[in-house]
């Protein structure tokens, strides 16, 4: 959620309320207002909330701002779709130069929309230098350097240029010049509000006159002999029914904030409604209230997904404490495979693999480690040891006795025991697999295994994990001292705590990588110990 801070707030959101109406939305028991001082636009009920169906909002798909709609625009369409059919431009990229050129046009059709749009955003692209600092030792404090880099050269070797031709050719008139944070905007817009919509195919594809009289001919044919047939189809989708997924902004169910009520429950979810049986209102998307919710006066949270506070830092600018959907990413380094030995013949072992080089830990998983606080029955917890089967090339070596409790994906180990042979087991690995003429990955990986076990791997995780641990403490401090601050940060009042919101996700996020961190290496340490007896 990004800040409202401009002084015309109120008569800029009174005008984009009555655009919706103007264009078909109705907004049946909700209202969009203001969060706080300081804070964004919510979707907010009205009282009393008693909506028919549950349905508190529904907005007409024409509105969505969608690739079609960048392609069937009369002023930008034709040159945009000869762009896109070229091959230089992809969907996304259509959606953000639309939102582009639509910004500086004084007679823009949605203007409204794009004036109550937040101007800044909280996400890491946004931060300070002293703030993005605070996130060094993460992976999201490298990807957010690389991905403002990638930006900052697509809008000088791309989107300038064609942001000028399209305001040029058409002698569009402008309120201003395009600068790099307009693109900075554009792209934070689409990537904090886009939704991915089930467009019902008739609305993606109309029939012309002609096929629908032909339809309706070969359904009056048939209608004596299968009426049955016919029900099932008098759906108002053309033969083929499958919905279209399409990436846009759908003005009005877009200020929905995130939040759940118990677990990923949701106060509501958006649906798309072809036929308008649901919200009255044809090829629409509406706003539907959890059954039995007490709405009155209260903000209409959605669910953006189970998302870590990595993606939710990255993406939307906002984190959760203890969240209970976070996860660690590790991965093995590329660039480190230069300085492995024999790294032609486990070059060629891992393509056969598809090897994985990193993996995502979610925090879940930790529930059935060894040090899991969570009490299981004895059959009900999911490892990864259901994913692997026939283990030994020969049925020599053991199943070893912690795979039920093994908390790392089998993918990303077998990557491990790869790399981590010794050239003597290369070799053995080689003898075994010399018998096929084109051994699959499965076969590798058994043979790797009957030679090697898991000691190799084990100790090579240990290496990732405490390199893992060592950068972000290295980077921030120890998970203590973020404890501290963050005690602090709680404490100060709701209007101090919003002024440094960047700085408390931050340190959320950092202490959050930490925590996981040093968990998993308690698992790895004790399997590792394991392992080194049962193969000793």
């Amino acid at each position: 959620m990004a800040t409202v801070s401009e002084p015309d707030t109120a008569s800029k959101l009174q005008v984009f309320l009555q655009w919706l109406q103007a264009n078909g939305a109705d907004l049946r028991g909700c209202t969009i207002r203001p969060c706080g001082p300081d804070k964004g636009y919510g979707v907010f009920s009205t009282s009393p909330c008693n909506p028919e169906n549950g349905v508190v909002m529904v907005v007409p798909l024409d509105l969505a701002i969608t690739p079609m709609r960048v392609l069937q625009d009369p002023i930008l369409g034709p040159t945009c779709r000869a762009m896109f059919e070229q091959g230089g431009v992809d969907d996304r990229f259509l959606v953000m130069l639309f939102l582009l050129v639509e910004s500086v046009r004084p007679d823009s059709l949605w203007k409204p929309y794009l004036d109550i749009l937040p101007k800044k955003f909280n996400s890491p692209l946004w931060f300070t230098d002293n703030e993005l600092s605070e996130l060094k030792g993460t992976t999201l404090y490298r990807a957010s350097i690389l991905q403002r880099k990638s930006l900052e050269d697509l809008y000088d070797k791309k989107v300038k240029g064609l942001v000028e031709e399209l305001l040029q050719s058409h002698q569009l008139e402008r309120t201003r010049d395009i600068q790099y944070e307009d693109f900075l905007w554009a792209n934070s817009v689409f990537w904090t509000r886009a939704l991915n919509i089930p467009m019902p195919h008739s609305y993606v594809f109309p029939k012309s006159e002609e096929e629908h009289d032909t339809e309706a001919s070969q359904h009056e044919k048939n209608s004596d002999h299968e009426d049955s047939d016919c029900m099932e189809c008098n759906c108002g989708e053309s033969g083929n029914g499958e919905p279209v997924w399409v990436e846009g902004l759908v003005p009005g169910i877009d200020f929905c904030n995130h939040g759940t009520i118990t677990g990923s429950k949701a106060v509501a979810t958006w649906e798309v409604d072809s036929a308008g049986t649901a919200s009255g209102i044809p090829n629409s998307m509406y706003l539907l209230l959890a059954a039995n919710y007490d709405c009155s006066d209260k903000e209409i949270h959605i669910s953006y997904g189970n998302k870590g506070n990595e993606e939710l830092l990255y993406l939307y600018g906002f984190v959760i404490e203890e969240n209970p959907d976070d996860y660690l990413m590790v991965h093995y380094p590329v660039e480190a495979l230069e300085h492995v030995t024999s790294i032609d013949k486990k070059t060629k072992l891992l393509e056969i693999q598809s090897a994985e080089m990193r993996c995502l830990l979610p925090k879940t998983l930790l529930d059935i480690g060894f040090f899991s606080t969570c009490q299981k029955e004895n059959g009900t917890s999911t490892s990864y040891a259901s994913e692997t089967t026939n283990y030994s090339w020969s049925g020599e070596r053991k199943v070893p006795s912690y795979l039920n409790r093994l908390v790392f994906p089998e993918e990303f180990m077998a990557t491990l025991r790869t790399i981590s042979m010794k050239d003597f087991q290369i070799d053995q690995v080689s003898s075994m697999l010399g018998e096929v003429l084109e051994p699959s990955d499965k076969e590798v990986q058994a043979a790797i295994w009957e030679v090697c076990g898991d000691l190799g791997a084990f100790e090579l995780l240990m290496d990732l994990l405490s390199s893992k641990l060592t950068g972000l403490e290295e980077g921030s401090g120890t998970e203590e001292s973020d404890t501290e601050l963050l005690e602090k940060l709680n404490s100060e009042p709701e209007r101090e705590k919003e002024l440094r919101r960047n700085y408390w996700s931050s340190v959320v996020y950092r202490r959050g990588q930490k925590q996981l961190t040093k968990l998993f290496l308690r698992e790895a340490r004790h399997v590792l110990e394991l392992c080194a007896q049962e193969q000793n």
